[in-house]
């Protein structure tokens, strides 16, 4: 066989493949056979670039996560907006349902996969506060809009528990809990003077969110 010139477009190729039927089907539902059907390469070829279909998860993930970066950067620098129009902004941003139907459709219960629970995590304290979260807080509280201390920790808690907590996919919850637990983070925020951030119609679009993470695997399917 002759060496394969273009890697690059094999490897996008895998991943848009991929990221449509983990959308279509859900992570666990989506099988790695699933994939080398539907891109019509061989199993060697899928090998070639990426370990395990969990490695091709991570990947898709990265991809879309890209995307939503460079759209947060944009309310980030954006001049005309204080540090509290920029928390609001992104907070309404980031719940765009162009930007969150994909994820909160495809992704696994946080807590029944914990390699994808800490790969969140990290990526909250290594990438998400310190080019955003941090920053906008900073900003915020020089300029009088956000009346709190200690910026770096004040955005781990909040993206913490918006990201995690309050998020659909850490595992199957109510809408009642789910609301009980936006109404809890509400408080948390208006301590640190974080006004607007929660309301009635983010809450019930997590909520909406909250159906997209329901995949039930039909019995017998088999899983890879």
């Amino acid at each position: 066989m002759g060496r394969n010139k273009y890697p690059e477009l094999t490897v996008q190729k895998i991943l848009d493949t991929a990221e449509r039927l983990f959308i279509e089907k859900g992570y666990d539902r989506a099988s790695l056979q699933n994939i080398i059907d539907a891109t019509g390469l061989s199993k060697g070829a899928i090998y070639h670039h990426f370990a395990s279909k969990e490695d091709i998860f991570f990947a898709v993930c990265d991809r879309i996560g890209q995307r939503n970066r460079d759209v947060l950067a944009r309310v980030r620098d954006d001049p005309d907006l204080n540090g509290l129009e920029k928390v609001q902004t992104i907070f309404k941003t980031s719940l765009q349902p162009e930007r969150q139907e994909k994820m909160f459709s495809m992704m696994p219960y946080l807590l029944d996969n914990p390699k994808f629970l800490a790969a969140e995590m990290q990526d909250i304290f290594s990438e998400v506060v310190p080019e955003f979260g941090e920053p906008i807080l900073r900003q915020g509280m020089a300029d009088g809009s956000i009346p709190a201390n200690h910026p770096k920790e004040l955005a781990e808690v909040i993206l913490l528990l918006s990201d995690i907590w309050i998020n659909p996919v850490l595992r199957p919850t109510t809408p009642e809990e789910l609301r009980a637990r936006c109404a809890v983070y509400g408080q948390i925020l208006r301590c640190f003077g974080l006004d607007g951030l929660i309301d009635g119609d983010v809450v019930e679009t997590l909520v909406g969110y909250g159906d997209l993470t329901r995949h039930p695997s039909p019995e017998g399917e088999q899983q890879s």
